[in-house]
């Protein structure tokens, strides 16, 4: 498999503080600080848009976690509760270049569509959106709007292929990668409840921290699919890529915030040391 290498990179591990970090999130980290190599840059982001389920007290855990484990970065942290008015920007951009459609579909909805399909396509955020609300008309639409009927904003995949052709992303160990819009289906960019998504802030952040190698797992392979083609709508510099393995714990499963006993919170309190930790990981 290729194995490509960047000298001098600049890498960031942008975890959610929802929960303590686990074992999983540790190698993440260690394997982002070690790609940026001994002359590149290792930023750390906070990725906290989904203020129902971050905890200030779980963001104080992440530091201190990551510093036991001997990781630096440079300061000041990005947080995106920060940076809400730019995710807004960049949603008004799409907005007004026709590319987003307002989607009435409940979660509920979305989950008896796909129960009901006889082999439910899947996108990077599960079951692939039928494009339900994508050809509502106008006059539905603002009937609906102002009702006050909660509503997502969604990209139209197909106007947006339309606008941007073909496109690939390198990734240091796959190599040159062709995007699949087709698999991407609609996806959501902003919520009643959240004003942005996922997808939307961490493809902004990565050009605004200026970061040239994004690392993750390869759960996220998918995901880059729909950040590349946001990087081209909007004219955004195109990072390099490198969707490392998924620790898994002895029964096969991946580690999760829900394995308590896998945290390195409670590896610290055990009496495991920060070389330990590191070598569980496998990157010791």
């Amino acid at each position: 498999m290729l194995q490509e290498k960047i000298s001098a990179a600049v890498t960031r591990f942008a975890p959610s503080p929802s929960g303590r970090l686990h074992i999983g999130h540790a190698y993440s980290a260690l394997f982002a600080a070690d790609a940026c190599g001994p002359d590149g840059r290792f930023l750390l982001r906070i990725e906290d848009i989904d203020r129902g389920r971050c905890r200030p007290e779980f963001e104080d855990g992440i530091l201190d976690d990551l510093s036991w484990l001997g990781l630096e970065w440079e300061t000041p942290v990005w947080r995106q509760s920060d940076h809400m008015s730019g995710y807004a920007g960049a949603l008004d951009r799409l907005n007004r270049d026709g590319l987003l459609f307002p989607c009435f579909c409940t979660r509920k909805d979305l989950q008896q569509d796909a129960a009901n399909a006889i082999a439910a396509p899947h996108g990077p955020d599960g079951p692939r959106y039928p494009g339900t609300c994508r050809n509502l008309s106008p006059s539905e639409t603002d009937d609906r709007k102002a009702t006050g009927e909660p509503y997502a904003l969604r990209l139209n995949i197909e106007e947006a292929v339309a606008r941007i052709g073909p496109l690939r992303f390198r990734d240091l160990g796959l190599g040159d990668v062709p995007v699949a819009p087709d698999s991407c289906g609609d996806v959501v960019l902003a919520r009643k409840d959240v004003a942005t998504s996922y997808h939307l802030a961490v493809t902004l952040d990565d050009a605004a921290q200026g970061v040239s190698l994004v690392t993750r797992g390869e759960d996220l392979l998918h995901a880059t699919h729909v950040h590349r083609i946001l990087q081209a709508l909007l004219e955004l510099p195109v990072p390099h890529y490198h969707h490392h393995k998924l620790l898994r714990d002895p029964t096969g499963r991946r580690y999760a915030k829900r394995d308590r006993a896998e945290t390195i919170q409670a590896l610290r309190e055990a009496g495991r040391t920060p070389e330990e930790v590191r070598a569980m990981a496998g990157m010791g």
